[in-house]
């Protein structure tokens, strides 16, 4: 067998946290290899990167995901007993729960939804002599998913509530303070969601059928059975958050806009297809998910190398999509390349990679892309205003990464109105 090439330093922790959506890939080039050894949480770990790691990595064969992650990130992140957890049938089977809601007809409801809260909140931006678009978009995603998801949310709880699904992804990977609060919110949420789940099926809340909320308080496991009534909240906050969290997507496509005026001409012509070519070159060129984990489950070989049972590895999500092999010129921001080529499951893994069905594959993607379209189309047709001189650059050692100034904009009126002065500020060299 070829032996593995290995980190030198006896903990790499703390360099992954330093540059956690650089950190495989640069190890990767240093080693002159698609995989590498390293000790990350006091744990051996293979890092690994490229098409081929990702066919590998998404065999349900080889790899489980129970017991992948960090406990830090499910108390966070992702929740205990959710879908992320679970392997083989159960996931399988939970997975179609999710799929039954990813309907053309309910991706177009959210889609109608976010758009009516983005209208409402530009009548605010006017009269706002500042506007932190990440926040903002915080805000118009908690108003629209609730009310998509069948989840009651009063407007003196908007508040409140968008600061928590916020942190449930914002802070998960923070240190100190930061990951406290994530924790925090957790529990909060956690109660809140099934304190409305105990309503849902006490019927003393009247709901669709088919709205998700409704859905997920009513799924029933392989054995028939009701979920838990705090799995089935963390499974709807599985859809409560990740839809909150396209608010960096949707920071990130104004940062590309800002710097690639050619492409804001473009798009204002309408074309459907460019406005999608535009959105997956968004999400493949800039960061959001740095690296995903996995659990060897049975030993096995690839190109050489042993995998023995009960490795951690994580395969490099970001590296994968800036990967040369696959993408000419991959630290360039070209939309067209999505007009020439249709990605394959396993070298555009923005949010996963493999099938839908049957691997771990965020099934969210589809609303992902509908509502950075939404968000594309209206930033470039329905609105205009200026950007003063801030930081904009991106900020890779935080998770998520974005710019450093977290996007602000003022002087904001509706397209067609024509504005009181201005702007001065000029444009800046982007360093991402």
């Amino acid at each position: 067998m070829t032996p593995i090439p290995q980190l030198q330093k006896w903990d790499s922790t703390l360099d992954l946290l330093r540059d956690p959506y650089r950190f495989i890939s640069r190890n990767c080039q240093n080693q002159q290899s698609d995989l590498f050894e390293a000790r990350l949480l006091l744990q051996k770990t293979f890092c690994m990167r490229g098409q081929e790691a990702a066919l590998v990595f998404y065999n349900p064969d080889l790899f489980c995901r129970a017991g992948a992650a960090p406990k830090a990130v499910m108390k966070t992140l992702f929740g205990q007993g959710g879908v992320q957890g679970l392997d083989e049938d159960a996931h399988r089977h939970r997975k179609q729960m999710f799929l039954s809601i990813m309907t053309t007809e309910q991706i177009d409801h959210l889609e109608v939804l976010t758009e009516r809260q983005l209208s409402a909140a530009v009548s605010r931006w006017k009269e706002m002599a500042e506007v932190s678009l990440y926040e903002e978009f915080q805000r118009v995603l908690t108003i629209a998913v609730c009310d998509w998801a069948g989840v009651l949310l009063a407007d003196s709880e908007v508040e409140l509530r968008t600061r928590q699904l916020t942190s449930l992804f914002h802070d998960a990977a923070k240190i100190g303070m930061g990951h406290i609060r994530a924790r925090m919110a957790r529990r909060q949420t956690n109660a809140w969601i099934t304190d409305l789940i105990k309503q849902i099926r006490a019927r003393q809340i009247s709901l669709p059928a088919q709205s998700p909320a409704s859905t997920i308080a009513w799924h029933r496991d392989l054995k028939n059975n009701l979920l838990d009534p705090q799995a089935a909240a963390v499974e709807l906050l599985n859809l409560l958050r990740p839809v909150v969290a396209i608010s960096v997507y949707m920071t990130l496509i104004t940062h590309a806009l800002h710097f690639h005026p050619d492409c804001r001409d473009k798009l204002k012509s309408g074309s459907e297809e460019y406005v999608r070519a535009f959105v997956q070159e968004v999400r493949r060129y800039y960061p959001f998910f740095p690296f995903t984990a996995a659990i060897v489950q049975t030993y096995f070989e690839w190109n050489g190398f042993e995998f023995p049972r009960g490795k951690r590895v994580l395969l490099d999500l970001y590296g994968t999509n800036h990967d040369s092999r696959i993408w000419k010129e991959p630290e360039l921001f070209q939309p067209d390349r999505f007009l020439q080529r249709e990605p394959t499951p396993y070298d555009f893994i923005p949010q996963g990679g493999g099938e839908y069905a049957l691997n771990h594959r965020c099934p969210g993607e589809w609303i992902t892309v509908s509502l950075m379209k939404l968000t594309t189309r209206f930033l470039t047709q329905k609105i205009h205003y200026e950007v003063r001189d801030q930081k904009l650059e991106i900020d890779f050692s935080q998770m998520p990464a974005l710019p450093r100034d977290q996007f602000m904009i003022s002087s904001v009126r509706a397209a067609g109105i024509q504005p009181v002065a201005t702007s001065t500020s000029q444009p800046h060299r982007v360093q991402i």
